[in-house]
């Protein structure tokens, strides 16, 4: 094939991905709600897989402390193979059903706990023990598998399964199956943050500003949201020490240090410590977060 055939061919596989993943969204949101249930109560959320499938747990992972401002504990991803399998490849990592076992116990999981397998096949041993240990602990356990009927189904309580047909190149999963997982790990983990308060509207107000672009980012959220000038709104969101407070202050004219009562006695939702006066600021449209403003991904 020429290079553009190939590619083509490669293209036209990827997009069926979305709609494989789409029939799937009723118990991806039955997931969401779970885990963000059992997250309300100080659980964890943790991942468990193989190859592709591990390191998209783990990136997904890794991803939500400067995303969400959450605590590396919460959210955790399990590789089979360890550290090292991040970026070298241990394919018989994979086939310790003890391993996968062994991983979970060391978390200590309770029935707090949610445990994600990831396996594109849905027989991956080291994924089956993972799992099969956290049912036994009592933690709600997810199957995130791209074939029908397999053993992980028969383990895990809720099975995602987006089967996206055979690969482009026969078997190697980290094209369609891997899109397919990494696409519904972005619901899992956003969706149960959404549904914790980490969002205000559609901007991450939860955001770690741990580098000079995510400073930029949420001096301009908090402008947007108080109609602050630029030097104001970055004055207030250096003595609130956070976007939450410093919106719930910019928007409230309460101090910085009340403002953040304020939203410790609303659980950490801006929308909720903001009061019936948001409710209808939202109504009337002014001042609320735009959908899909692009200057604040700058």
């Amino acid at each position: 094939m020429e290079p553009l055939d190939l590619i083509q061919a490669m293209n036209a596989e990827d997009a069926k991905v979305a709609a494989a993943v789409e029939s799937t969204l009723p118990e991806v949101a039955r997931a969401v709600q779970e885990i963000a249930a059992r997250l309300r109560r100080g659980g964890r959320l943790v991942y468990a897989g193989a190859g592709t499938s591990g390191r998209l747990g783990v990136l997904d992972a890794s991803e939500c402390p400067p995303t969400f401002n959450t605590s590396p504990e919460m959210v955790v991803g399990l590789i089979a193979g360890g550290r090292e399998a991040l970026t070298t490849s241990i394919e018989d990592a994979e086939d310790s059903t003890e391993a996968g076992r062994g991983d979970v116990q060391r978390l200590k999981v309770t029935e707090a706990d949610t445990v994600v397998g990831i396996t594109a096949s849905g027989r991956t041993p080291y994924v089956l023990g993972a799992v099969a240990y956290a049912r036994e602990q009592g933690a709600l356990t997810v199957a995130l598998v791209c074939n029908k009927r397999t053993p992980l189904t028969k383990v895990a309580e809720i099975t995602i399964a987006p089967i996206v047909g055979p690969e482009v190149i026969s078997g190697s999963t980290r094209l369609k199956a891997g899109t397919a997982q990494k696409m519904v790990l972005n619901m899992l983990s956003t969706g149960a943050m959404v549904l914790l308060g980490k969002t205000y509207g559609n901007l991450m107000v939860d955001v770690r500003p741990q580098n000079s672009k995510l400073r930029r980012r949420a001096v301009r959220m908090v402008r947007h949201v108080t109609g602050l000038d630029e030097q104001s709104a970055e004055n207030l969101l250096r003595e609130a020490g956070d976007v939450k407070t410093a919106i719930v202050a910019g928007r409230t004219g309460l101090k910085p240090a009340e403002a953040r009562v304020r939203l410790a006695q609303h659980g950490g939702i801006v929308r909720s410590a903001l009061g019936p006066q948001d409710e209808a600021d939202m109504v009337q449209g002014e001042p609320s977060p735009p959908m899909g403003n692009e200057s604040l991904q700058q």
